[in-house]
């Protein structure tokens, strides 16, 4: 799936990004506080399943917490083009914590089934598992309206793992709920390997999405058709070939050959692209733009080590998708 550009300012997706990370860390260390009083009276597998994931939060929130910072961060003589892909990296490693989480809950929780134990306290476990559900649904919440607005692959991936985190309370709630009804602990260390199998998949899911953006992935298609339409707004620009995007944190790069009458003088030209990168910053202020122009019907087949036959979509292919 390719990464949709945000029309929020630099400044307004770093504060979104900011008190939303922060939140994640708040929620992240009261969740583990609670659950390690409750493993600690109750005992149970599907409880340290939980634990052991609020735990590697933790880490993963403080990953993300400083990732959207340095990735807002402005360019200097090292980093031209930014500090954005921070984020993708603090995704990363989180998609290796949650890895590590679910290999430890499954590890346990086979233990557990080949050697059953009983539940201590359930109505702890219980109690604390349905505050874990309230607390993760808010901040889940309040994620996914940061995201409607800004994009972040590290709020995102953040996201990800808290959306498993739901599903893992959920089913350590019914593990727990379950072994004391029947008085049978299998139920709690099954609701283990549940957990351990859904942190993996969200971890599959964080991995791709960091990957993608490392990988210099394309904007969406939306985005790329808005941007050559803006470009196309004023009748000078007669069309945009080479049209190349990538996302990096909070930026977008984007670039891109603009085909001009070849009557207009370079001064008339300049003026031409000068309004044309503001009518896109207009729309995407966090882009970085670079527009090279061509006289139409005159330019020379474009070399290097992306030539002219490895051409990007021009406004006509992407309309045809």
């Amino acid at each position: 799936m390719s990464r949709i550009a945000s029309a929020l300012s630099l400044q307004e997706t770093a504060a979104l990004t900011r008190g939303v990370t922060r939140l994640s860390v708040a929620t992240a260390l009261v969740l583990t506080a609670i659950k390690l009083a409750a493993w600690l009276a109750s005992g149970s597998v599907a409880m340290l399943a939980s634990l052991a994931d609020s735990g590697l939060d933790v880490l993963a929130a403080l990953a993300a917490y400083f990732a959207v910072r340095y990735a807002a961060e402005p360019p200097d003589r090292e980093h031209r083009y930014g500090h954005g892909k921070a984020e993708a990296f603090a995704s990363l490693v989180q998609a290796g914590l949650v890895f590590a989480s679910a290999a430890l809950i499954g590890r346990e929780a086979v233990a557990r089934m080949l050697h059953p134990r009983p539940i201590d306290h359930q109505g702890w476990g219980m109690a604390v598992m349905a505050v874990s559900v309230v607390l993760t649904a808010a901040l889940i919440w309040a994620q996914s309206r940061v995201l409607k607005k800004a994009n972040s692959v590290a709020v995102s991936g953040d996201r990800m793992h808290y959306l498993a985190d739901l599903a893992s309370n959920l089913i350590a709630f019914a593990g727990i709920g379950i072994s004391a009804a029947l008085a049978n602990p299998m139920a709690d260390a099954v609701g283990g390997l549940a957990v351990a199998a859904l942190l993996v998949w969200g971890a599959v899911n964080v991995f791709r999405a960091s990957s993608l953006e490392l990988m210099d992935h394309e904007l969406d298609d939306e985005s790329r058709r808005r941007i050559a339409a803006l470009m196309m707004a004023d009748p000078k620009v007669r069309d945009v070939h080479q049209l190349r995007t990538r996302a990096s944190g909070p930026y977008i790069h984007v670039q891109m050959h603009a085909e001009l009458d070849p009557s207009l003088t370079l001064v008339e030209a300049h003026a031409v692209m000068v309004a044309a990168e503001r009518r896109v910053l207009e729309a995407f202020p966090s882009a970085d733009i670079i527009i090279h122009p061509d006289p139409r019907g005159q330019a020379e087949p474009h070399g290097g080590a992306f030539p002219e036959h490895h051409d990007g979509p021009t406004l006509e292919a992407i309309e045809s998708r």
